[in-house]
């Protein structure tokens, strides 16, 4: 698997923010977006574009603590046909902000990752999964390159038992349950249920549920509730499966 750099999450960051804006540009902006309930097109970007502007203020400023939305200039165009330009200025402002900082300066953000590469790879993340919200919206292919997905499911676990919002993933423990996580492409995880936590590996083998799907993007979207893992092939305990979606659901 990739090992990723500060400056290449960044660079990317610009690129996959450039390809959402591509998806929805010229679209119908009020056709509702499934994955995320009681949004359209323009909400989720309105959300993506938000997230972009809040996260490079901070990083700009090396903040120490979270800022409020009334701290931010968001610069919402009024005209919702102009928010696909407006999501892509806002990419082009962030990859640049978070270029210029060191990946190992100190700031804060909600994980034990108290530094700027924080946030450069979380917004490449945060971008990616809405872009394919904007997809799945608009039914056209689903496409993520397969060292971001790969990173992305990376990540997510990663993250997941520092999400402050999903107070379920305290209860992700267990006597050493195995939940395998494949892709055809050769990435691959395990995650184990040990009696006080659980933690993850790269690891290729089976576990007492496995996950098999085509690529990373695949795996991903399972991780994200986009997609359900019965879309894909699933092997052993298909409860053990249910019951991890429903408490890593975010």
């Amino acid at each position: 698997m990739r090992e990723w750099t500060h400056a290449e999450h960044a660079e990317a960051v610009g690129t996959e923010i450039g390809r959402m804006a591509g998806v929805v540009r010229g679209r119908d902006l009020s056709v509702p977006v499934a994955t995320c309930p009681g949004w359209d097109l323009a909400k989720l970007v309105e959300h993506a574009g938000g997230a972009h502007r809040w996260a490079a203020a901070m990083v700009r400023d090396l903040t120490q603590r979270p800022y409020g939305p009334d701290e931010i200039e968001m610069n919402l165009p009024a005209g919702v046909d102009d928010r696909p330009d407006w999501l892509d200025e806002g990419g082009a402002l962030l990859s640049g902000i978070l270029l210029s900082r060191q990946g190992d300066a100190p700031m804060w953000s909600w994980a034990d990752d108290r530094r700027v590469r924080f946030w450069s790879r979380r917004m490449l993340h945060e971008t990616v999964v809405h872009r394919i919200d904007a997809e799945l919206a608009l039914g056209v292919p689903v496409s993520v390159d397969e060292d971001v997905a790969a990173d992305g499911v990376q990540e997510f676990l990663d993250l997941l038992r520092h999400v402050p919002w999903q107070p379920g993933v305290t209860e992700l423990r267990g006597g050493g349950e195995t939940i395998s996580l494949q892709a055809d492409t050769g990435a691959g995880w395990v995650v184990t249920l040990d009696p006080d936590r659980f933690h993850h590996r790269r690891s290729a083998q089976p576990g007492d549920v496995t996950v098999r799907a085509a690529t990373s993007a695949d795996l991903l979207q399972v991780l994200w509730g986009r997609r359900g893992a019965d879309d894909y092939a699933v092997e052993g305990d298909a409860a053990l499966l249910t019951w991890w979606r429903e408490l890593t659901r975010i």
